[in-house]
């Protein structure tokens, strides 16, 4: 260890200990990331690199990058009057060979590749990244909400954070306004403390206000049944069914009505297999269970006007002829404000909403590995970013949901969380085959749980109680999902419950209903798939092979 790259920290009782070299310590005890020793813009593709003043202030031409102190984290504000700026990049000067293991996160859902690597593998770690060196793990982030998608790299010589600032393919076109690009925070684990516990302390760091549920949600979705094949009767066989099961009246479990009710393309219309959701949200209630929508908000209509459309994304694979709608044009944001505002008025609690990375980007996350989306592209609104598009939605969604619970299904994590009370971590488990629910399900709780009742309520996806998929495997993934702390979520095919399956989801019901502290694997520093847990103050060993 280089002593010069330490430094304790004061006050605060943490006696935590710090990077001399990237951070330092305020009067209360707070850490801030030191200015950074370089500063980079992309510009038409290239970058540039700009000039220090102060440490605080960079400059190229007319473009401006300052850093100032804001509690405990760097705030970064940009200006960009003329350019179209692509993005910003802060370097700082470090050595970091001495730290074997690194761990970043995911743009929106896991893709089962959760795992702590050598820091020269990964290039990209969305939104935070941890050291580890088997000793002190340190922690840097940004804080939830930002107004760029950030992600920060490891080198052998140093640390950047890179805040991209394009909207869609293009720089973003700023004109006069400063662009407030992010909250900078960094942490370092306390003694003894696991980098599980200090990356469960760090997401509280990097978001202050989560909005979470009242109470623990649980409940069923039937889409690892069904696939999209359902209908108001399935629906209210499912739910009469499995409120059978249900102990807790206190805590009243979601039945979660996934895609397929719906009119074509129109998300405001019910199809003939539902007839009247208004009257399929009072089935599930006469059953006990509140009811659960799942919509795509981003959808277009056959008919659409062509100027209501987002553009067409070179090289976006899987479009086939769906129509999307530009999410920068009020009268589509409008359109989703009245649908998520017409479930509420059908009486339903809680609404997933599902594709909206994918629509906006025309990539799944785990694509986003050298750029976000194909170059060249651009909304109607040039003069926001891509993350100020998605905020503003996202907030379009929650005011019009009021009290409702939202679930946000390929949406960008970071800028999730404080906004929706769930939000599903993964991709998706299967009701068809174990390898894809230990793949997408075992990876991303394992990985994703630290930010659960830190960012929202952390949904691991569903247990996918069928035929196909062996119950000796099912029995785990569904034992480990209702103690974690985290919701749960059961797809049951209901001529395959016997008595045993019977019981194992009354206890998980009872165990989900109630508040727990979030499971920890304590082999996730060397198992991607971690098979021993801490769960309710007891070491519990699965088997997912």
């Amino acid at each position: 260890m280089l002593r010069r790259n330490f430094i304790k920290l004061s006050a605060t009782g943490f006696a935590a200990v710090m990077y001399s070299r990237l951070t330092y310590a305020t009067g209360s005890g707070a850490s801030l990331i030191n200015h950074p020793d370089e500063a980079w813009a992309q510009v038409g593709d290239q970058w540039v690199k700009l000039t220090g003043k102060g440490g605080s202030v960079f400059t190229y031409r007319d473009i401006k990058a300052e850093v100032k102190n804001s509690g405990n984290a760097q705030a970064v504000y940009i200006q960009s009057p003329a350019a179209e700026l692509q993005a910003i990049k802060f370097k700082w000067k470090y050595q970091t060979s001495t730290y074997p293991k690194v761990l970043g996160d995911h743009w929106e859902r896991t893709y089962g590749d959760m795992a702590w690597k050598p820091p020269g593998e990964v290039v990209r770690n969305p939104w935070y990244v941890l050291l580890h060196d088997d000793k002190q793990t340190a922690c840097f982030g940004v804080k939830t909400g930002c107004s760029t998608l950030c992600w920060w790299g490891v080198k052998p010589d140093g640390i950047e954070l890179v805040m991209d600032t394009r909207s869609g393919g293009v720089g973003v076109k700023l004109g006069q306004r400063t662009l407030h690009a992010a909250d900078i925070v960094t942490g370092m684990s306390k003694a003894g403390q696991t980098p599980y516990a200090t990356l469960t302390d760090f997401c509280k760091v990097m978001c202050t206000k989560p909005r979470l549920p009242k109470q623990p949600v649980y409940g069923i979705n039937d889409w690892y049944v069904v696939y999209g094949k359902n209908s108001y009767q399935t629906i209210s066989d499912q739910t009469a069914a499995m409120a059978e099961l249900v102990t807790d009246t206190n805590n009243r479990p979601f039945s979660v009505i996934d895609d397929g009710w719906q009119h074509a393309d129109d998300f405001s219309i019910v199809n003939d297999k539902f007839k009247d959701m208004h009257k399929m949200a009072d089935e599930i209630k006469s059953h006990g269970m509140l009811p659960g929508l799942w919509t795509r908000p981003l959808i277009a209509r056959k008919d659409d006007s062509k100027s209501l459309l987002a553009p067409q994304i070179p090289g976006r694979s899987q479009q086939g002829d769906e129509l999307i709608l530009d999410p920068t044009i009020p009268e589509n944001l409008a359109r989703v404000k009245r649908n998520i505002t017409l479930y509420k008025q059908w009486g339903y609690n809680m609404v997933k909403h599902d594709y909206s990375s994918w629509d906006i980007f025309g990539r799944w996350g785990m694509q986003m590995k050298d750029s976000f989306t194909a170059p060249g592209w651009k909304f109607q609104d040039q003069t926001k970013t891509n993350a100020e598009i998605i905020n503003t939605l996202y907030h379009t969604i929650r005011e019009a949901a009021g009290d409702m619970y939202i679930i946000g299904c390929n949406t960008m994590s970071h800028l999730s969380a404080g906004v929706f009370e769930l939000n599903r971590i993964g991709d998706d488990t299967s009701g068809k085959e174990w390898p894809r629910t230990k793949k997408m399900g075992v990876n991303t709780l394992g990985f994703r749980l630290p930010q659960n009742k830190a960012f929202y309520a952390a949904d691991g996806d569903c247990v996918g109680l069928t035929k196909d998929v062996a119950w000796d495997k099912n029995k785990q993934w569904l034992l480990l999902l209702a103690e974690s702390g985290s919701p749960l979520f059961i797809s049951a095919e209901l001529d395959i419950l016997d008595a045993e399956k019977k019981t194992a989801i009354k206890q998980a019901f009872t165990n989900a209903a109630k508040v727990q502290p979030n499971g920890e694997p304590l082999d996730w520093l060397i198992n991607p798939f971690p098979e021993k847990w801490s769960l309710n103050g007891r070491e519990i060993s699965f088997n997912w092979d």
